[in-house]
């Protein structure tokens, strides 16, 4: 099911002139209190916190299957040089592969896995397809980080996004230490839309997967939330997930240690929140970082 629409009313204005005020959500965060694969204490925590770590969902013999179709992937001399890879702009080294579930079948049985797919559908409270999926490359020594930022700024003003009825999912696929560049998260601070300045230049999206400039909160509103909420990082060893809500303010550290950071990232949209005309961009976003193939997806019985 392809749908575009047109763009709804704009409850999260962004991209604008001069100092934004911030805006607080009306939205939840927990969408459904249906019973499902996430126990009650764990729901009230995600709720409050805006994000949730699932310890163990992949076993050491998945993870190093995993492990080696990603290997895989950043061999293949023909998918270099495809647009949904993106490369360090310094070690020319692949950052990210976008559209993975497409491009790997490993991959797309995974995210149609009940141990995943179905905590998605609990959180938003409908059905689900998928966003975005990519995979991340941090290599040791020379990975670089993430700025801090709300993914759902983006997705609002880039791709038309209505809601922050999303949340993502960090699959690891190798030890999450303190050190080595994990990502970091304001637990609280989805409750607050951080409005973003300036204009939204075409084709954007070339320039900030490699680097963000556009659609970058002030040091004065990173401040006031971290003062409000504090950090937390996500630690944990290989096969864990942290699921996190499309609105939460983070970002992640450079990796100068020797231990490489990996993941699998899949961001799971509720049918009942398709994207629409981007509310402050020129046009939407490639499909490949932005789907806008809403069918719901299907579960993949285990064997």
């Amino acid at each position: 099911m392809t749908v575009t629409s047109t763009r709804a009313v704009d409850r999260y204005p962004t991209r604008v002139i001069g100092e934004p005020g911030l805006i607080d959500r009306t939205d939840p965060t927990v969408w459904t209190d249906q019973p499902g694969p996430v126990d009650t204490a764990t729901l009230a925590s995600h709720d409050a916190k805006g994000y949730s770590i699932a310890d163990g969902v992949l076993s050491k013999r998945e993870v190093e299957t995993y492990w080696q179709e990603l290997v895989r992937l950043t061999g293949d001399p023909g998918l270099r040089a495809d647009e949904r890879v993106v490369i360090e702009k310094e070690s020319q080294e692949i950052r990210s592969i976008f559209e993975v579930h497409r491009i790997s079948q490993l991959i797309a049985e995974l995210i149609t896995d009940p141990r995943i797919l179905d905590r998605a559908c609990q959180l938003l409270g409908s059905e689900v397809y998928v966003h975005q999926s990519r995979v991340n490359f941090m290599p040791g020594f020379k990975g670089k980080g993430f700025y801090w930022h709300s993914d759902f700024e983006t997705w609002h003003a880039e791709d038309g996004m209505p809601a922050p009825r999303a949340v993502s999912m960090s699959l690891a696929l190798t030890d999450n230490y303190p050190f080595n560049g994990g990502l970091m998260v304001m637990p609280g601070s989805h409750r607050t839309f951080v409005p973003c300045t300036g204009q939204t230049p075409a084709n954007h999206y070339r320039q900030s997967l490699k680097e963000q400039e556009i659609g970058v909160p002030s040091r004065e509103n990173i401040t006031a939330l971290a003062a409000k909420h504090g950090i937390d990082q996500f630690t944990g060893e290989a096969g864990c997930a942290l699921w996190f809500d499309a609105n939460i303010m983070h970002g992640s550290g450079n990796n100068i240690t020797p231990f490489p950071r990996s993941n699998i990232f899949v961001v799971f949209n509720s049918v009942e929140n398709t994207l629409q005309e981007p509310y402050a961009a020129p046009q939407p976003r490639p499909t490949f970082i932005a789907s806008r193939d809403f069918t719901p997806l299907a579960r993949t019985p285990r064997v």
